[in-house]
């Protein structure tokens, strides 16, 4: 319901969709590893390869080149951190990390508890803060950051109506199909925008416009949070109003940039 349509996907090639079953719980080091395979084989081909989205986590660890510790999850601690947060609160659950480790609390949501569970969990199994351990080593490549805006005026009432076209399209139907299948709503995955609200509505007798309502009261928050994540790595990125941006002349500012970069190389 909201990954590009075939139609779209047989505009231009598409890597890392449809990568892992939805129990499978995709770490940020398995997604940068498989996006600079995916970087590597492009350049190998010739090709130019654009890393679209979406999470800035994501999309940081790979372009500045975060060396992220490869600790494997301990299901244990993590279901008895979840546990903790369910019955003091995700502040609570927040505070015990900010004690151990101080940076990464401030670079964390409280209610991101996925993020605020692993840092604990690097911090409590290896004895060393996840901040001081995400050392960065900035690939030898050559980036053009091009992000766009809207003013939340207008990008507010787009995100509704999309929302609101995810239904229509099957969005609650998805969902029922998955707790069928037997996938947890605990499941990370299932703490996608929209998912947890809709598996309330199936699970728990939420009526369904509430937890539309509540879709897209989280996504609003969402793009507050990836806004100031954005801000705080912006590593120079050229930023263009979406509702303004003329096509043609960013087209044209973009052959220009990687014209010039190809220069660069052959000197």
């Amino acid at each position: 319901t909201a990954k590009p349509s075939p139609a779209q996907q047989a505009l231009a090639p598409h890597h890392l969709i449809n990568m892992v079953a939805p129990d499978h719980n995709l770490s940020l080091a398995e997604y940068q590893d498989a996006a600079n395979r995916v970087i590597a084989d492009c350049q190998r081909r010739g090709k130019l390869p654009m890393l679209v989205g979406g999470s800035g986590q994501y999309i940081s660890a790979v372009e500045e080149g975060w060396s992220i510790p490869r600790v494997p999850p301990d299901a244990n601690l993590r279901a008895e951190l979840e546990t903790f947060a369910e019955q003091h609160s995700p502040v609570a659950l927040h505070e015990r990390l900010r004690q151990v480790d101080p940076a990464a609390a401030e670079s964390i949501h409280p209610n991101n508890i996925r993020r605020v569970i692993r840092a604990l969990e690097v911090q409590m199994l290896t004895g060393a803060p996840i901040s001081q351990l995400q050392i960065k080593r900035p690939p030898p490549w050559h980036i053009f950051r091009l992000g766009l805006q809207l003013p939340r005026e207008i990008l507010y009432p787009r995100v509704d109506a999309r929302v609101d076209a995810m239904i229509a399209a099957g969005f609650v139907e998805e969902v029922a199909r998955l707790l069928e299948m037997g996938f947890h709503r605990r499941l990370p995955s299932m703490s996608g925008l929209g998912y947890g609200e809709l598996a309330a509505h199936l699970l728990d007798g939420i009526a369904l416009d509430k937890a539309i309502e509540r879709t897209k009261f989280r996504t609003h928050d969402f793009i507050r949070r990836q806004d100031v994540w954005f801000r705080g790595h912006d590593n120079g990125t050229v930023w263009h109003n979406a509702a303004q941006v003329d096509v043609g002349e960013l087209a044209a500012r973009l052959a220009d940039y990687f014209k010039q970069a190809v220069d660069t190389d052959d000197r």
